[in-house]
């Protein structure tokens, strides 16, 4: 009996070793990808990765960074909307500069008003010095000779003290047209028409020459960022160092882009290049990332279709070809 149970046993052991090898020796299935991959449109082209930007003649999108330090007091502007060149699109709090600014400008015409009084005292002793030189000419005993030294004197201090607060004048109009000018400076202006792309400070938060603080990067950005007027679209290109000899001649350069998740694709126009190769942490926007990457940037206009949503600082695959 013993011996029977101990051959079943074996045998239920046995059969559970094969089912079981063969339940963990099968292959899966692979799963379907949710999206096909970017495939490469040209016979030779060659893959970057690329990020879309607001279409301008030189560098990237507009930053603006303050050049005075405070609080906002204000946010004019929303995200989205269309700015004309000059428009005020925030201010900072220019309590401080206000009042220094209007005790220069009380300053100052204190100062007029003294320059006044002494172009008048001047006036004053001039007119006694003719006199008394016109006296003197025609009777020479009419006036002391002490009389006229003392007249003479008292309107070269005159002239002097005129002088004196004619400097002070010029500099204090000086101080002024700077203190105003700093002034001016409290309220950040669009540099150029174009459309609000990011707002990175709302009102009450502290902003510097440095930008504003961001919690979730750590770091400082722009306060404010200003896309093209028109809307148009461009995409920087970043081309791996051992791919650069393989570029087509900048003539004949076109590309194509594709838009991550999907199979929408876009024609490029080659717009121009950066003929600079730089460490690649643009796309991670992270200055002290240890790259060894080095990568060149290709600049190429979007021929966006009407139906095709894109927005600057999206990722995009981008394939290099020749005409």
């Amino acid at each position: 009996m013993r011996l029977k149970l101990l051959f079943l046993i074996s045998a239920l052991g046995l059969l559970i070793g094969l089912i079981s090898a063969y339940v963990y020796t099968r292959q899966p299935a692979p799963q379907q990808p949710v999206f096909n991959p970017a495939p490469n449109p040209y016979a030779d082209g060659i893959y970057a990765s690329g990020i879309i930007e607001s279409e301008q003649a030189q560098g990237a999108n507009i930053s603006i960074f303050p050049e005075v330090s405070g609080p906002i007091t204000q946010v004019i502007v929303g995200e989205g909307d269309l700015v004309k060149a000059g428009a005020v699109l925030l201010t900072i709090d220019d309590s401080v500069q206000r009042e220094t600014t209007e005790q220069q400008k009380a300053q100052l015409a204190v100062t007029v008003a003294q320059v006044a009084n002494a172009k008048a005292s001047l006036k004053g002793v001039a007119d006694t010095l003719a006199k008394q030189e016109r006296s003197y000419g025609i009777d020479p005993l009419s006036v002391s000779r002490d009389i006229l030294d003392t007249a003479r004197n008292t309107v070269r201090v005159a002239e002097t003290a005129l002088q004196v607060d004619e400097r002070q004048r010029i500099a204090q109009a000086k101080a002024l047209a700077a203190a105003e000018a700093l002034l001016k400076k409290y309220s950040i202006r669009a540099p150029s028409d174009g459309v609000v792309l990011s707002i990175e400070a709302a009102m009450g938060s502290y902003v510097s020459p440095q930008g504003a603080y961001d919690v979730y990067t750590r770091g400082y950005l722009p306060i404010i960022a200003i896309g093209s007027a028109s809307g148009a679209l461009e995409v920087r290109a970043y081309v791996d160092e051992i791919l650069i000899n393989r570029l087509p001649a900048v003539a004949k350069m076109t590309g194509k882009l594709f838009v991550q998740g999907t199979d929408i694709n876009v024609a490029l126009t080659f717009a121009r290049m950066q003929p600079y190769v730089s460490p690649k942490i643009e796309l991670s926007d992270q200055k002290l990332e240890q790259v060894d990457v080095r990568v060149l940037p290709i600049i190429f206009h979007i021929e966006k279709p009407a139906n095709v949503i894109l927005y600057p600082g999206q990722l995009v695959d981008v394939y290099i070809g020749q005409k």
